[in-house]
This record gives structure tokens, C-alpha cells and sequence, in this order.
């Protein structure tokens, strides 16, 4: 395992922390028009820097919705409070992956720091219509952003018109992710005007995902309808980017499971890499080689840095260039 050069610092959130409800690191705005209710997400690990340095910069802009309600939540101020840019991965959760804690089961169950401070944060995400959350990758590798199998989001993340690559992806064996919570994670016909997309920025410690998490925030507030591109480009000097040249969706047909911390590449792979081949070999899980599925199979998010047994070290997908 490599080591990879820590470049963004951590924002400084004493100002920001307290929120402005009754649950530390919240802040909620409401319009008093009717509009959606929209909640943007940071820290759900507390080693992703980049949604953290947006959501700052969010607060201290005075925007305000126009129409509806925004929740900016900053989620594991715990474990960001561990900290330390020379040993990024120890400061992800506390107890457990918070973002595997998503069913009610687990959260009434309150025996873990990441249960109960989820049990504080469901009932935003429970009013929320719209949520963007937004995480950073183990490796460097180009920003992502992540659906779920329900074809509203998908066309969400069209409407965005970035970042470049949109991975449809059915979420973790491990738990649900916030992202598919509740009425999140229901099919279209029975989920309403509910949206919700995970955005992976890039590196926790390149400062291209702050760049990244910045513009995605922008897209999605103007999509959502809460803020006008007027008030934005305003309040927001800077954030917004070019589109992306074009869009693929990456749908994700299954993952590679380590079966020890032993697992290898063949390549230094960093993700989205086209393997032409179907029985490519790349690379040695436990002794078994690991062998692409099928012709043009595109690899997501390779990263063996959390390898142990039973974690996905990648994910095989198909690609499609979307119109």
C-alpha cells in the first residue's frame, strides 16, 4: 500500500459546528415558501475533507433558499475530530462505517457511536425530498457520482450534467447507506419526488475535491429549484465549473470481495480503467486469480488500502455512453 501526499488541509469548524437546531453540526434554513426540502451531506466519514470545506463555505456565503427548505449536516463530527492527515484512513468512523448503519433496526439499536449519532440525524433525512451527499475516495481517482439503481437519480445526476461518470450501483452487502434510506431506496413509483445521489469528489486529500464538491453543491441547488442560478453564481463566486464533455453511466454487475488483507493488483489500477478482454487477469485474491468478466469491463473504484477479509477492494461495470 502506498503513501499518498495529504494536500488539503482540514477546514477549521469551530464557527460552523454548533448548527443553528438542537443537533450539533446541523444548520436549517427554511424559505417560508412552499419547495423542496433539501439536505446536503458532509463527514459522513470524518476523513472526507472536501464536502466539509463545501458545506463551510456554504454557511459563511449567507445563501438562503428562495423557495422550500436547505439542512446542511455536517454528520461525524466525531471522527473528524480524530483527524490526522498522516493517518487519514484511522479517522473514516469511530466504531463502525456509518454509512452501512442506514435501517431503522440499526439505529434504534444505539450501541455504537455512528447509531446514535444517526438516530439524532434520521429525522432530516426523513423530511428531506432531495439529499446530496458527499464523500472522497481512498485513492485518487476521477469524481463520481454514485445513483443507486432507481432511474430517477440517474436522471438527476444527467440534469447536473456532471461530473463525467455516473456509477448505477445496487449499494453495500455490509448495510445501507444513507443514500438509500427509507423512501430513498424505494422504486420510483412509490418514492415521490424524492432524489438522492452520493458524490465521490476524488482523493481526501487532493484539493481538486474541494473544487469538486463546491460545483456539485452549486448544480444541485440550481436543479433542485430552491435557489436561483442568479442567486448562486452571486453568492457562490467561483464554485461552478464547465460541464462535463459527455456522461457515462458505469452499471456496477458485481464486486470483488477480498478474502484477507493479502489481496493484490496486477496494476497500480486507480478506477475507470477499460479492460478490452473478458478473463483478463488483474489480480490475486488468497491464491485464486481475479479475472474480468467480460469484453470493455470497466473497473470502479480499485483500491485495496481497507483490504481485509470480506471488504469489496472493486466493482466490475459495463459502460454506456448516455445521449
Amino acid at each position: 500500500m502506498t503513501s499518498l501526499h495529504f494536500d488539503l488541509p482540514a477546514p477549521q469548524l469551530s464557527a460552523v459546528r454548533a448548527g443553528n437546531t438542537d443537533v450539533e453540526g446541523v444548520w436549517h434554513f427554511d424559505s417560508g415558501k412552499p419547495g423542496r426540502n433539501v439536505l446536503i451531506s458532509a463527514l459522513i466519514h470524518g476523513n472526507e475533507l472536501c464536502g466539509a470545506w463545501a458545506l463551510k463555505g456554504l454557511i459563511e456565503s449567507g445563501l438562503r433558499p428562495e423557495n422550500g427548505t436547505l439542512t446542511l449536516a455536517f454528520c461525524n463530527l466525531a471522527a473528524f475530530d480524530t483527524f490526522d492527515p498522516a493517518h487519514h484512513d484511522a479517522s473514516r468512523f469511530v466504531d463502525q462505517d456509518m454509512n452501512r448503519q442506514w435501517s431503522d433496526e440499526r439505529i434504534d439499536a444505539g450501541d455504537t457511536a455512528e447509531r446514535r449519532r444517526a438516530a439524532l440525524l434520521r429525522p432530516f433525512i426523513q423530511k428531506a425530498d432531495w439529499v446530496l451527499d458527499l464523500h472522497s475516495m481512498h485513492e485518487p481517482s476521477a469524481p463520481l457520482s454514485l445513483t443507486g439503481v432507481q432511474p430517477r437519480n440517474l436522471e438527476l445526476a444527467r440534469l447536473m450534467r456532471a461530473p463525467e461518470h455516473i456509477v448505477i450501483d445496487a449499494g453495500h452487502k455490509d448495510g445501507t447507506r444513507m443514500r438509500d434510506y427509507g423512501r430513498f431506496g424505494l422504486p420510483d413509483a412509490q418514492a415521490g419526488d424524492s432524489r438522492t445521489l452520493l458524490i465521490e469528489c476524488g482523493f481526501h486529500g487532493d484539493p481538486q475535491s474541494r473544487v469538486v464538491a463546491q460545483d456539485m453543491c452549486v448544480r444541485f441547488l440550481e436543479v433542485s429549484g430552491i435557489v436561483t442560478r442568479a442567486t448562486l453564481d452571486a453568492k457562490l463566486a467561483g464554485w461552478r465549473h464547465a460541464d462535463a464533455p459527455r456522461q457515462w453511466a458505469l452499471e456496477v454487475t458485481g464486486p470483488v470481495v477480498a478474502r484477507s488483507a493479502n489481496f493484490r493488483f496486477t496494476e497500480p489500477f486507480t478506477g475507470l480503467e477499460v479492460i478490452a478482454k473478458a478473463g483478463t487477469v488483474i489480480g490475486d485474491n488468497g491464491g485464486e486469480p481475479v479475472t474480468t468478466p467480460y469484453d470493455d469491463c470497466v473497473l470502479v473504484m480499485p483500491s485495496t488500502r481497507q483490504a481485509r477479509e470480506g471488504v469489496t477492494v472493486v466493482r466490475f461495470a459495463r459502460r454506456r455512453l448516455l445521449a
